[in-house]
């Protein structure tokens, strides 16, 4: 009997825990990296996040509608930027990969540019991808997806052209 009742007060420890725990994941809206502004070189002074903005920002999960949206999103910088896009299969050693995180409205209007990865070696590229899609902007309507992050992956040729990872035709093995 002892016994069982260690356990059960265990699990009662575990969950209680577990649940505390669960604040410590939570950002600190009032943060430093709360308001981040990725799309700028480090030196420079951080902007104050918009009202139209949230202060938190939160990457979509990757649901089958987000992936779907991802390549009608792609289908539209493609088409924004036709003599832009390397034809064909991409060189195996590309000048830049860049992830870029764009957060859109509900109509599709871009409201921000962030990065999770970017070039040490060829930090303009960052920039101009930024410029690029905003200029492109906006994206296709969502529909019931609303406003979210559109999460791409951007293969940068040195010539200037680029491949989405959603729409590439691959990589040339030589």
């Amino acid at each position: 009997m002892k016994a069982s009742n260690a356990a059960v007060k265990a699990a009662l420890l575990a969950a209680a825990l577990g649940l505390s725990a669960c604040s410590i994941f939570k950002p600190d809206a009032a943060g430093p990296a709360a308001s981040r502004d990725t799309d700028k070189p480090a030196d420079e002074a951080v902007s104050t996040p918009s009202a139209e903005v949230p202060t938190v920002r939160l990457i979509t999960a990757q649901t089958p509608a987000v992936r779907a949206y991802r390549k009608v999103g792609a289908r539209h910088i493609y088409n924004a930027y036709p003599k832009r896009i390397y034809k064909g299969k991409i060189p195996p050693l590309v000048y830049a990969v860049v992830v870029t995180e764009t957060d859109i409205d509900a109509t599709g209007r871009v409201t921000g540019v962030h990065f999770s990865r970017t070039p040490s070696h060829a930090p303009e590229v960052s920039g101009m991808i930024a410029q690029l899609i905003r200029d492109a902007s906006p994206l296709p309507n969502p529909g019931k997806l609303g406003a979210h992050t559109y999460v791409d992956t951007w293969l940068w040729d040195k010539s200037g052209q680029f491949q989405l990872d959603t729409l590439t035709l691959g990589q040339r093995s030589r």
